[in-house]
């Protein structure tokens, strides 16, 4: 039977993409890394997705835009409840863990980009408007040395 929200509550590709915000070959993509379950289909082809589907992409795309790559939100939905439309439990590991370990990533990253952003703006203090002209002169405020040394 086909309603509005697709067949037998079940949703084809193209809604479940729109619903989701992402593309269907983003969708398609996700499904090949093994993020989504492989969808029924429809006796002409068509993928029909259950309803949380939707809610699996979203949870992928915010994953994603927290800074965890796309094998770590395979591993937190490994270590989660849902996985490929079945339920179970890793206690060992999880979304605490790795979200501890991201957020020390992410505090790393900000410091690092608080020091280039202080040095920046120290080099338009300074009027630096060539780095070999800069890099020359005994007060550049850039690290051209400290960088070599790396």
């Amino acid at each position: 039977m086909t309603t509005a929200s697709g067949v037998d509550g079940r949703l084809r590709s193209g809604q479940v993409a729109a619903a989701a915000g992402v593309s269907r070959q983003t969708l398609r993509y996700y499904e090949r890394r093994g993020l989504l379950r492989a969808p029924d289909r429809t006796p002409g082809g068509h993928r029909l997705y259950p309803a949380e589907a939707v809610t699996l992409l979203r949870v992928i795309k915010t994953a994603q835009r927290l800074g965890f790559t796309l094998e770590e939100v395979a591993g937190l939905l490994d270590a989660g409840t849902h996985r490929h439309g079945h339920r179970r439990r890793r206690p060992d590991a999880g979304l605490r863990e790795s979200a501890q370990a991201k957020l020390a990533e992410v505090e790393a990253k900000i410091t690092d980009l608080q020091v280039i952003a202080g040095t920046l703006r120290q080099a338009l203090k300074a009027g630096c408007d060539d780095l070999v002209a800069c890099a020359a002169e005994e007060g550049c405020p850039l690290p051209f040395a400290g960088l070599a040394d790396e």
